[in-house]
């Protein structure tokens, strides 16, 4: 398998999980992701598991590594560090591309020549759930004879998918609906998100992955490229998000305070974490403490979105 998986070498002992925090350095960490970081790094540690930081970082358009670094500190701030070295999607480029030749060996793959435009125009309107534009198959008849550096789509396999979300509970989605055909090279040479998510969640072992609840939309589509992959299913957990005041989304680029913003005004770590840790039911109230101090006490029965109800979210927005 190469540079796909290394199940053997990065399990955690024993069966232990293996869960990741994979942020994208386009900005500051606000409270949403701080919150989805701890919530996995807590989920690995409460059963002896290993916790790893990935970066990425694969569309070098958008991504800058003062912004990886920030976040990096500010996680080892709130005492986050990550069990292996940081692994960065921008030096995984050729794992990317033999992933793609598997993909083109077993005809999943064709060439995509809509413009942003076209795309504007021919998508269906938006899902209901997560805003999802679904890419209507304008090209899916098309035929790839060799692989070539364009805008290349995975051609799903038809049927629902489903699974059994740590949060949502049991979950069945048909991915053409939501996403249709995922986009996995760009026209411009950056690898797309979905083929470097499930390929490093190979690489990496990972067996858990925790994320927002606006990419719970996403998951039968990586799940059908890992199928296609020969990749395992890891667990997915989808946390209610953090919202501004007025049910604003929070936004990396949009003013959301990070870690560094927070200790400006008088915050520091021990009362981060503890509204934090209050927030996924760790405490009974948002009480200062450390991150390890919340490792016993943590457990997916007890995190507030497991029963679709994040009130205990309202104690993040004071400092939004």
């Amino acid at each position: 398998m190469g540079n796909l998986t290394a199940r053997g070498e990065k399990m955690g002992a024993q069966g232990a999980p293996v869960g990741r925090f994979a942020p994208s350095p386009t900005g500051v960490l606000h409270l949403g992701n701080l919150r989805t970081a701890l919530a996995s790094w807590l989920s690995a540690k409460s059963r002896d598991g290993k916790w790893i930081l990935r970066i990425e970082d694969v569309d070098l358009t958008r991504c800058r590594s003062a912004w990886a670094e920030r976040q990096i500190r500010d996680l080892a701030a709130l005492g986050l560090e990550s069990d292996e070295p940081v692994l960065r999607q921008s030096d995984r480029c050729e794992a990317y591309g033999e992933a793609l030749e598997r993909l083109h060996a077993a005809g999943f793959l064709y060439a995509c020549a809509c413009s942003r435009r076209d795309l504007a125009l021919l998508a269906s309107a938006p899902h209901a759930e997560d805003g999802l534009r679904p890419y209507p198959g304008t090209c899916r008849q098309g035929r790839l004879e060799a692989l070539r550096p364009d805008a290349l789509r995975f051609r799903l396999p038809e049927g629902e998918v489903a699974w059994t979300d740590l949060v949502l509970g049991d979950q069945r989605d048909d991915p053409q609906d939501l996403t249709g055909d995922p986009l996995l090279h760009r026209r411009d040479g950056c690898f797309a998100y979905h083929l470097a998510v499930v390929v490093d969640d190979g690489f990496q072992g990972i067996t858990e992955v925790l994320r927002g609840a606006d990419l719970r939309g996403v998951t039968a589509a990586q799940i059908r490229l890992q199928e296609a992959l020969g990749l395992p299913r890891p667990a997915y957990a989808h946390l209610a998000l953090v919202q501004a005041p007025g049910g604003a989304r929070l936004g990396k680029r949009g003013g959301a305070l990070g870690v560094q913003e927070l200790f400006a005004g008088g915050i520091g770590i021990p009362e981060i974490l503890g509204r934090l840790g209050h927030s996924l039911g760790c405490l009974d109230r948002p009480e200062p403490c450390a991150a390890q101090e919340l490792v016993a006490s943590f457990a997916w029965d007890r995190v507030p979105d497991r029963g679709g109800s994040p009130s205990r979210l309202e104690t993040l927005g004071e400092w939004i």
